[in-house]
């Protein structure tokens, strides 16, 4: 067995994997701050449009979008422990979010089954940053640290 352990067997050892982090922490917070009385105001349903609690007083949620928020912070947090699990929770992540951007084009703001998220517009500009910030990080991040080459001075 070797002792050589690169950078992207390392739990966020290279920059994508540290960038996954990160994002999945920020997921994490998200989805635990929509349960947190005076972060998220009024009232907290379990699905659907009949949610009328905003986080921060602008992102509509719901029970069901705050879970969302969750799996998909643990989803970042266990892809990080590797570069190319990283690269597709970006990559991949991104294009959902992207779906969710066009779904809510149509379901944002509306009273229908439809919207059963839920989704406000901010909630859905929202995700096309987050659906053009993922897929663009998980393309253009390194998946290995750079090491110097020759001699350090």
């Amino acid at each position: 067995m070797s002792d050589v352990t690169t950078s992207t067997n390392r739990y966020a050892g290279s920059a994508i994997q540290k960038v996954t982090l990160v994002v999945g922490i920020v997921f994490l917070l998200v989805g635990i701050a929509g349960f947190i009385p005076g972060l998220t105001t009024g009232d907290l349903a379990g699905a659907g449009h009949e949610s009328m609690a905003m986080l921060l007083g602008v992102f509509q949620v719901s029970v069901l979008h705050n879970i969302v928020h969750l799996l998909f912070g643990v989803v970042g947090l266990l892809a990080a422990r590797r570069a190319t699990g990283s690269r597709m929770f970006l990559v991949i992540g991104g294009i959902v979010y992207f779906v969710l951007w066009i779904y809510g084009l149509f379901t944002a703001g509306h009273s229908s089954g439809a919207n059963f998220v839920p989704l406000n517009n901010a909630d859905n500009w929202l995700h096309l940053v987050l659906a053009v910030g993922m897929v663009a990080l998980g393309v253009v991040l390194p998946r290995e640290r750079r090491r110097p080459v020759g001699p350090v001075a």
